[in-house]
């Protein structure tokens, strides 16, 4: 095979693995008792009323105690009737509209198996986008996909109804137009990515906002006259000029066409929930946010400064951090340091941005990072994209950052095994006490990693990100990184 081309059955094994990851959890509970609770019955019985009712009303529902169907333990209401006596869930429509066939066929059973279908979609796109625009070598990124998907957060979002996968999936595809040729077809699913992630979740839209800006930015470019001397010497041209300005103007048109249909998109999303939720936002239809306003979904009285320290903690805390229960994700800091060298195939910035644009909203703008949810809620949507910086560094490193990344990747999947095995037998459950498993990893690592509002543990670990960030850019500038491994 040449460099950058995959044959399917690599495709159809991460594929696999990613379902059979996703699916091994659907046994077990959200909660002691609940196979599913806090967020998920809203987002069923919103599926439930599409595809019986075709509306977002969930009135009915709740008055026919339709969560039967789904839990045992009633949920809490979580809506304000409408003037009219309708209830809408105050969460957005696109993930209920996505399952509501798979809702309506086999119940939450149905709704998970569409989950870990949409995890087998997203491992298989992280494949191909690594392979086919970033370059790395079909057996590393082969590797490093399985694991990613077979090891949490991923495999738990897998099959969980919350709409973070569905989202990183979003975000990917729009990665995947973006470091593309500047086609128009490409466009179109930019155009798609954009607009799908804010109806996923309002939280979501500062990364659409940043794929937004670099669609633009990468049509406007493609408007721009050649360099001079481009002009190849044995074929016959049009007058000159005509190729230019053809060309600028194409670019210029398709950007003008691609602001004009998000900006359409933008006015039907304000329309619809205004109509629904009584404002801007889906927050508008909720009961905590009557007293509080739309925006008490950040907090009362938020302390940003305090939030910084999440900057580590997403990926470094003890309980909620990423590295806890897959250590491999601490390779992305040296990765983000040599990535300040390395220049990519399929661009930095395509990556960058809106990784940077996920991660502020978990910092900042998140109520809390230790929610009633499973660890790295906030950041899957743009996990993959973080995958990828790792990948394309593991590419350029020698024999012992490789031999490192499996190590701490195995771990993190034995970690996951570890998870199963105590959910099934009740030990555990995915919102309560999973910090109980008898997972030795975990436990080992536990105690060194920092403690999110203990002022000590955080500024050991911001040294130690430095150092790890200062190390992968040491390493790529003396020339220590070589070609991409096999």
């Amino acid at each position: 095979m040449t460099a950058g081309t995959i044959r399917p059955r690599w495709l159809l094994f991460v594929a696999a693995v990613a379902f059979v990851a996703a699916v091994l959890g659907i046994g077990v509970p959200a909660t002691p008792g609940e196979p599913v609770a806090v967020d998920e019955p809203q987002y069923l019985l919103t599926a439930l009323s599409l595809i019986e009712d075709g509306d977002l009303d969930i009135a009915d529902e709740l008055a026919e105690r339709r969560w039967r169907d789904l839990t045992p333990v009633e949920p809490p209401q979580e809506t304000v009737a409408q003037p009219d006596g309708s209830r809408v869930s105050p969460h957005d429509p696109l993930l209920p509209l996505l399952l509501a066939v798979p809702v309506g066929l086999g119940g939450r059973v149905g709704a998970k198996l569409a989950m870990a279908g949409l995890a087998a979609a997203l491992a298989a796109l992280t494949l191909w986008v690594a392979v086919r625009r970033y370059r790395v070598p079909v057996p590393l990124a082969t590797a490093g996909v399985a694991a990613a998907a077979a090891s949490a957060p991923l495999a738990v979002y897998g099959q969980q109804v919350y709409p973070e996968l569905p989202a990183a999936l979003a975000c990917l595809l729009g990665v995947a137009a973006l470091t593309g040729p500047p086609r128009r077809g490409a466009l179109v699913v930019l155009a798609v990515a954009v607009t799908a992630l804010p109806w996923l979740s309002i939280k979501y839209a500062p990364v659409a906002a940043a794929l937004a800006v670099l669609a633009v930015l990468r049509w406007w470019c493609t408007g721009r006259p050649p360099p001079p001397g481009n002009t190849h010497p044995h074929r016959r041209s049009r007058a000159p000029g005509t190729t230019t300005r053809m060309r600028v103007a194409g670019g210029r048109r398709e950007v003008g066409w691609f602001a004009g249909v998000l900006a359409a998109m933008a006015a039907g999303y304000a329309l619809v929930h205004v109509a629904a939720w009584g404002g801007l936002t889906v927050y508008a239809g909720g009961d905590h946010f009557q007293e509080t306003g739309q925006l008490g979904v950040m907090g009362e009285d938020p302390s940003f400064l305090f939030r910084s320290w999440r900057l580590i903690d997403l990926l470094v805390d003890r309980t909620f951090g990423l590295v806890a229960w897959q250590p491999a994700w601490l390779l992305l800091v040296p990765a983000l340091g040599a990535l300040v060298v390395h220049r990519l195939p399929g661009g930095r910035a395509a990556l960058l941005l809106p990784l940077a644009a996920g991660w502020l909203v978990a910092t900042y703008p998140a109520l809390t990072m230790h929610g009633y949810w499973w660890p790295g809620r906030q950041v899957v949507v743009v996990l993959p994209l973080a995958l990828l910086v790792i990948l394309c560094w593991l590419a350029r490193a020698g024999r012992a950052p490789l031999v490192l990344a499996a190590v701490l990747a195995a771990a993190g999947v034995f970690t996951y095994g570890c998870l199963l095995v105590d959910g099934h037998t009740g030990e555990v459950a995915w919102v309560n006490h999973f910090q109980d498993a008898d997972a030795p990893v975990f436990h080992l690592l536990h105690p060194v990693l920092a403690h999110y509002g203990t002022s000590t543990s955080n500024v050991i670990w911001v040294v130690l990100t430095a150092a790890l960030l200062t190390a992968g850019y040491v390493a790529a500038r003396r020339g220590q990184v070589g070609a991409p491994a096999g």
